[in-house]
């Protein structure tokens, strides 16, 4: 994949503002948050379906990646990788919480209503440049596999839910999501 001197320029930037997080600098912490939170927050929306459940989902991602910004290893994949990562982890943990709230206050259809409203994952992606390369990468990942990943991470499903949802062996599932987010990274490797 061709990467631009602009986007290989952006993803150094993020990479160098959580190293000097790692270093306790406030002030790339909010340098970082600035150029980054739209992907984070599209993130969110997009499994949350809801702007306030996002809007704090942000908060707890950025408040992670103050606290562990030492944990942050770049040989294994881009800043906007791992923010990536952070944001469907504190967001399908806050689905869960919310999703047992409402079995006793709303029923189910509520909820997958909710997120079915959001907006769809192109048109939040487009916000950053990172957000491009990552769908580039994706349309390159067989399609069995793509489908998996894209049930996992963009619509928040867990193995099993896809499992159900494709009419395939959970196993088969595990094993596609897998195969899709290691080619995913060969695909994203250096180009983000």
């Amino acid at each position: 994949m061709g990467d631009s001197p602009a986007e290989a320029r952006y993803e150094a930037a993020w990479t160098g503002l959580v190293q000097r997080c790692a270093q306790r600098d406030e002030q790339a912490l909010a340098t970082l948050y600035d150029q980054s939170s739209q992907l984070v927050y599209t993130i969110a929306l997009r499994i949350l379906g809801n702007e306030a459940d996002s809007s704090e989902v942000v908060v707890d991602v950025y408040r992670q990646v103050w606290q562990a910004a030492l944990q942050f290893d770049e040989s294994r994949g881009s800043a906007a990788a791992w923010l990536a990562i952070l944001a469907r982890s504190r967001a399908m943990d806050r689905r869960r919480s919310r999703t047992a709230r409402l079995r006793i206050e709303v029923p189910a259809e509520g909820t997958l209503q909710a997120v079915l409203d959001g907006p769809s994952p192109e048109d939040m992606a487009a916000a950053t440049q990172t957000s491009g390369q990552v769908l580039r990468a994706l349309a390159a990942v067989p399609w069995e596999q793509r489908q998996a990943v894209e049930l996992a991470f963009f619509s928040g499903l867990t193995h099993a839910e896809i499992a159900e949802k494709l009419g395939q062996p959970l196993g088969t599932v595990k094993t596609r999501i897998r195969l899709g987010v290691v080619k995913l990274r060969d695909l994203l490797r250096g180009s983000i």
